[in-house]
């Protein structure tokens, strides 16, 4: 994932391994920041570290997602959007993205 603004808004992206198989990245995010626009080259999955609500934006429109710890889900390749942490409290997750 590629995140298409800067600033002091953006969740912290952490790259933990990036090889010819799979990206994994941790994301943290402070209540009201985001990723930024961006486009999945890879499908992925996302595993939530803690429980809280995202807001994700795509072409589509915004919708409210409620996390919870340790509950995966995945998406294919090709999903572009914004998540932003809709909560009042810190959030995190791990992505990973399948090359292979």
């Amino acid at each position: 994932m590629c995140g298409s603004q800067s600033g002091d808004n953006l969740a912290i992206a952490t790259r933990q391994i990036d090889d010819e198989r799979v990206r994994i990245t941790r994301y943290d995010f402070s209540p009201g920041t985001e990723t930024g626009w961006h486009r999945h080259e890879f499908p992925y999955a996302v595993v939530p570290l803690m429980d809280g609500v995202l807001r994700m934006v795509d072409a589509q429109g915004e919708k409210l997602v409620p996390l919870t710890a340790g509950v995966s889900y995945s998406r294919p390749a090709g999903v572009e959007h914004n998540v932003i942490n809709a909560g009042t409290g810190a959030m995190a997750f791990v992505e990973v993205e399948m090359k292979a």
